[in-house]
């Protein structure tokens, strides 16, 4: 059986390289992007979770992934 080292050394990379710029999100976004790509939660479900509005939790994901694409 082959193993592809490239592939796992790119992702632990990439991996290094996301948690640094999550660095420089604030904690609401933080918060947001965590509960939406890590815990698979809906933009509602985050609403309901830190009292916000789903149009609000939009906003700040759309800045946070701007800022994260800036920083990568």
């Amino acid at each position: 059986q082959l193993s592809d080292n490239t592939s796992s050394e790119e992702m632990w990379l990439e991996n290094i390289a996301l948690r640094e710029a999550m660095k420089h999100l604030n904690e609401r976004e933080k918060k947001i992007i965590q509960l939406r790509y890590y815990k698979n939660k809906t933009q509602m479900e985050i609403a309901a979770d830190i009292g916000i509005s789903q149009a609000q939790v939009s906003r700040v994901e759309k800045a946070a992934l701007e800022k994260l694409r800036k920083q990568l």
